[in-house]
């Protein structure tokens, strides 16, 4: 235990060596003599300074300078601080003592940053070259642009890793980077009173502790003064840098389009705005990055409190700038703070699969604690440690040197900061622990006038967050097809090949059958002749000769040889597969014994080989089958809409038992066995689909299902995500994935999920109108082509009939995306709209929508064509803004098209919560749609007066939509009001357009005429069923026409047609007797009358009518 307490001690304070090794192209004030030493500082603290070097013959200056920085490295904010703290190495040159001067001269040369960042990364060495920055003043300044640059190597290390190695798997490190605020109020003035503006947030360290991040580095800065193309980062903490050396090397500002980012203000409206905002208006800018590393449980913490209120809180405020020269008290006087605002970061985007970076603009509003507390469910803000942190910052003070400013004076400056809250900012006091936030409801909470600024304002801060990597990691395709693979097995497309002796023996078999076919084509190719004209007799000699011809062409023309070598390969097989020989004879006598052996034995096979192909009883062909596969199907669902689910299940088995290697065809039997409730033959059937085809999307879908409502959620999401990557850009997968994920609760990864589906739905509706502009101009162009007049109208005539709309919002509700930004890769041949339209937003976010679908799919073409848009806002401009793209609306949203696919596959469950998430979808809501799909579950769930109420709401959208009426028509007939039923169907005859599905309102139709004695009607309904969808039931309803209006002849023909298709059905027997009966043929009548009760005909009127038949013509019933 000793030994552990010691070890541990020893590895709480361990010295990281900072080795500078030389510089090299340095240059001093007296040419190219040069005296000069270096420092080390680290957080504003001298680390150690070296001797006084001479500048060496090569222009380079060993210095061999070793400085020690001491570490607790089992402190987290030691850590963090090394993460983002850089060491400044500053050069110093050393002039000769000059009459009366008691000290020597010195002059600063240089500055460079070296960064300790590889430590955290698991590194114990390295070795850096860092360019020296001159400061103002220096001799370095005035090297030419193209001389070498001065430059020094530092080599840092330490003796053990500063991180275990799960620390490094497990730990994580965040990039925060603030970039600029804009629209920032309009008092603020840049050429006035100089202020520092600092950004806070909080970010946990570990599981327990949390720290305080401050970037207090903000510069209030005017329109006129254009950022840089491209923006360096600076330090968050630059210690002691001055210049350029405040810059990290290499590290510049992501340039992304606003398509991609994660953050608000991304709508079509807010264009203009923010164009006019980042040129127009005065910015602060910071252009800082923090880092901070977490170790595993600090993940932890931060994956839980993201996940319970997804919004972080980052606060801004501006404070006055303080002097170094100031003592201790008066800068504690200086921690005043003003335009107290804040932030929310969704940074839910997070905890999606694979992500590790989100950027974007957040608007800030005035800071009110319950407002924080309700959001983030944070009690107190961060302003007041910040500020002191900022105030130490700026005055090149160490923060942990100070303590974290816990000194005895705390009372002292408590009492100063209540003294500057009385100054004009208006800041909140923090809430008293066990106070929740809420205000009563006689009391009005205190008002931030400063902050409330950034709301009229409308300002926003861009800021990006970037972990090392993903906190969620997203499985790659390869390690989803191995999963599944594991679950269900791939089935090899062929049967593997067994070798074996009875294998041999059949191959052998084969290869005779096959040589004794080419032999007697060689005997009829020469003896075609004479066998034709000539009997053949049994005339020996005639045949020998025959004989000696045969034998000798095939020895001649070297067919007898090729013979040999096709037979001698099936021979090797018997030799080793039957007799076990594989290796040579050693006595000569075993080898003749063997050999008489095996020429026996391949006789006697010859012989059963020939029997076999020379058979002289001709096989009956197998005749073909009369239906094929779709027409199975048709049968299948027609069986399933009359409700005999055992004659659907005997169609689907035959469509198996013709090919087994069918995936469709146990596709659809698997969504039969979910209609009939029989879950374990689904899953069967899903099973078998994915077995013979990995990348079946539905069927890994439905399996992914099925495995959910067997409560497999592991083995469902492994499918639920295989089906993802199988169809990355079908919209349905994603939808499915983020109902399942809704349903386990898992609300992050459904809101990723469902936004990954909003992208591709987006996709498709740029893609199809882009396709249906060209088919247009196809279509209307002539055949000289188009001049310039013809060509502008007939864009206008196009963009007329394109709709144009803004994206949908998205509601903030479990399981619902948020945040996402389309795919704009489709949208390039898209034309604008005619002059005078614009694009129509959807209706405005409620408050509890978290923030709208990205809804400028091309924004980016926009803005190239016409980089004058912002300038043409201005007010008093006199340019008028250029017509944009339109945005196309897809036709259906991403739950409807999952509604429709899980009716079609009667997966009720999944259904409702597809429907649910329709009704409270911002674009969708209780529509037309909406209502008849609920209709359609209801009938599903045999609910049907539900089914009926919700289709009325549905007839007043649309009174004419056939398909409406259609489910109207099947609800009454399933509810016996055979009246409403025939008015619905008759209705949708009338109609212009047909229904989806017109074949079960013909038969159902046909089927009110027959009981309501119209024949007529009946026969014409039925073979328009026949005309489009022929089937057994439908040439039975015109066979039964036909008879009732005693036309035999076309009767009988009918009821043949429906035997051929089924000849399993009793009614069919029981007419085709009743037919017979009456044309007086008596064998068929019995025949007839035998296989209809062979087949268990249950028709009681039927068979009444039949024997009341048989004595009226005294036949027909052979028992009588």
């Amino acid at each position: 235990m000793a030994s552990e307490d010691e070890s541990q001690k020893l590895r709480s304070l361990e010295p990281i060596s900072i080795n500078i090794q030389r510089a090299r192209h340095l240059k001093g004030s007296k040419g190219d003599t040069l005296t000069s030493l270096v420092r080390a500082e680290y957080g504003g603290s001298l680390l150690g300074e070296s001797a006084k070097v001479e500048i060496g013959d090569g222009g380079s200056t060993e210095y061999n300078f070793t400085a020690s920085l001491d570490c607790n490295f089992e402190d987290p904010v030691m850590l963090d601080e090394i993460a983002h703290k850089p060491v400044i190495v500053t050069f110093v040159e050393v002039l000769p003592k000059e009459k009366k001067q008691k000290e020597e001269r010195t002059v600063v040369l240089g500055q460079c940053p070296l960064d300790l960042l590889p430590l955290v990364k698991g590194q114990t060495k390295f070795k850096s070259t860092l360019v020296i920055h001159p400061l103002p003043g220096s001799p370095l300044e005035g090297i030419h642009i193209d001389a070498p640059k001065p430059e020094a190597d530092v080599v840092i290390s330490i003796n053990e890793p500063l991180l275990s190695e799960q620390d490094l798997s497990d730990g994580n490190l965040l990039t925060i980077t603030v970039e600029s605020a804009y629209s920032v109020p309009e008092t603020w003035n840049p050429s006035g009173t100089q202020y520092m503006y600092s950004v806070i947030l909080p970010m946990p360290l570990t599981e327990e502790r949390e720290s305080t991040i401050v970037i207090s580095g903000g510069h209030l800065k005017s329109s006129h003064d254009k950022e840089q193309p491209s923006r360096q980062k600076k330090w968050a903490m630059p210690g002691l840098a001055q210049t350029t050396s405040i810059f990290i090397p290499d590290k510049f500002i992501s340039e992304a389009h606003r398509d991609e980012e994660n953050g608000e203000l991304t709508a079509k409206e807010d264009r203009d705005f923010r164009a006019e905002a980042e040129t127009e208006k005065n910015r602060v800018v910071w252009n800082c990055e923090r880092r901070t590393y977490m170790n595993p449980g600090g993940v932890q913490s931060l994956q839980t409190k993201i996940a319970s209120t997804r919004l972080w809180p980052v606060e801004i405020m501006r404070m006055p700038l303080t002097s170094a020269s100031k003592g201790k008290g008066k800068a504690e006087e200086d921690c005043q703070y003003y335009f107290h605002g804040v932030a929310y970061v969704n940074l839910a985007p997070l905890l999606y699969p694979g992500v590790s970076k989100i950027r974007g603009a957040y608007t800030v509003h005035a800071f009110h604690d319950h407002d924080v507390f309700q959001k983030t469910k944070r009690r107190r803000g961060l302003a007041e440690e910040a500020a002191r942190l900022a105030t130490a910052s700026h005055r090149n003070l160490s923060p942990m040197m100070k303590g974290g400013g816990k000194g005895g004076k705390d009372d002292k400056g408590g009492k100063e900061k209540d003294g500057a809250k009385k100054q004009p900012s208006q800041m909140l006091k923090p809430l008293a622990p066990g106070v929740d936030g809420s205000v009563d409801g006689d009391s009005q909470p205190p008002q931030n006038l400063e902050g409330m600024q950034y709301d009229d304002a409308r300002t926003y801060i861009m800021l990006e967050f970037e972990l090392e990597k993903p906190v969620v990691p997203q499985r790659v395709p390869e390690e989803l097809a191995s999963r599944v693979a594991d679950y269900i097995p791939p089935r090899p497309l062929f049967p593997r090949r067994t070798n074996g002796a009875q294998r041999a023996v059949e191959d052998f078999h084969h290869q005779v059958s096959k040589i004794g076919n080419m032999i007697l084509d060689e005997f009829r190719k020469m003896f075609g002749d004479e066998i034709a004209t000539v009997q053949m007799g049994k005339d020996n000699e005639r045949m020998e000769e025959r004989k000696r011809k045969l034998i000798y062409e095939l020895n001649t023309s070297g067919k007898y040889f090729a013979f040999k070598e096709q037979m001698k390969h099936s021979v090797v097989k018997i030799v080793r597969e039957k007799y076990l020989k594989t290796s040579t004879f050693d006595d000569q006598e075993e080898l003749q014994a063997f050999v008489s052996e095996l020429y026996v034995f391949l006789i006697d096979q010859m012989h059963v080989g020939l029997g076999d192909a020379l058979s002289l009883e001709d096989q009956p062909p197998v005749p073909a089958p009369v239906t094929d596969d779709a027409q199975l199907r048709h049968f299948a669902r027609e069986a399933e809409l009359n409700e005999n689910f055992e004659l659907a299940a005997k169609y689907y088995q035959e469509r198996l038992a013709r090919n087994r290697n069918d995936t469709a065809a146990w596709f659809d039997y698997g969504t039969f066995s979910l209609l009939i409730d029989d879950i374990s033959k689904a899953e069967e059937c899903f099973k078998e689909t994915v077995s013979l085809n990995p990348q079946h999307t539905e069927g890994l879908m439905l399996y992914g299902m099925v495995c959910a409502l067997e409560e497999k959620n592991d083995i469902a999401e492994t499918f639920f995500e295989a089906a993802t990557c199988a169809a990355p850009d079908n919209p349905l997968a994603w939808t499915m994935l983020g109902l399942f994920y809704d349903g386990i609760g898992n609300d992050i990864q459904a809101e990723y999920a469902l936004m990954e589906a909003q992208k591709r739905n987006l996709a498709h509706a740029v893609e199809k109108q882009s396709q249906d502009l060209a088919t247009v101009l196809e279509m209307r162009e002539p055949e000289g082509g188009l001049d310039q007049t013809a060509e502008g109208s007939l864009v206008e005539d196009a963009g007329d009939e394109i709709p144009l709309s803004a994206i949908p919002t998205i509601q903030k509700t479990l399981a619902t995306p948020v945040g996402g930004s389309p795919d704009t890769t489709a949208t390039k041949e898209r034309l604008p709209p005619p002059k005078g339209k614009t694009s129509t937003s959807s209706k405005p976010a409620t408050p509890t929508e978290m923030e709208q679908l990205s809804d400028d799919a091309a924004g980016h073409e926009t803005k190239t064509a016409h980089p004058h848009n912002a300038l043409s806002s201005r007010p008093g401009s006199i340019q008028t803004e250029p017509p944009r793209d339109s945005t196309p609306v897809p036709e259906s949203s991403i739950y409807m098209i999952a509604v429709d696919f899980l009716l079609e596959v009667r997966a009720i469950q999944f259904c409702e919560r597809a429907l649910a998430h329709e009704l409270i979808y911002p674009s969708g809501g209780p529509t037309k749609q909406y209502h008849v799909a609920l209709a359609q579950l209801y009938m599903q769930k045999k609910h049907y007066q539900e089914a009926v109420e919700t289709l009325s709401k549905a007839l007043v959208f649309d009174y004419q939509d056939p398909d409406s009426w259609s489910i109207m028509g099947h609800l009454r007939y399933m509810q016996g009001n055979m009246a409403e039923a025939r008015d619905c169907y008759e209705r949708i005859l009338s109609f212009v357009t047909d229904a989806r599905e017109m074949h079960p309102i013909y038969l159902r139709l046909a089927s009110i005429y027959l009981q309501d004695a119209e024949y007529e009607k009946a026969k014409k309904t039925f073979l328009l069923a026949c005309k489009y969808s022929p089937s057994c039931i439908s040439w039975l309803g015109v066979g039964i026409a036909c008879y009732r209006l005693g036309e035999l002849s076309d009767a009988e023909d009918a009821l043949c047609e429906a035997n051929i298709l089924n000849n399993s059905d009793a009614e069919v027997w029981g007419y085709l007797s009743l037919v017979c009966l009456r044309t007086g043929r008596q064998l068929e009548a019995e025949q007839a009358y035998k296989y209809a009760l062979k087949v268990n005909l249950s028709d009681q009127d039927l068979l009444g009518e039949i024997e009341s038949m048989q004595k009226n013509v005294g036949f027909g019933n052979p028992s009588f």
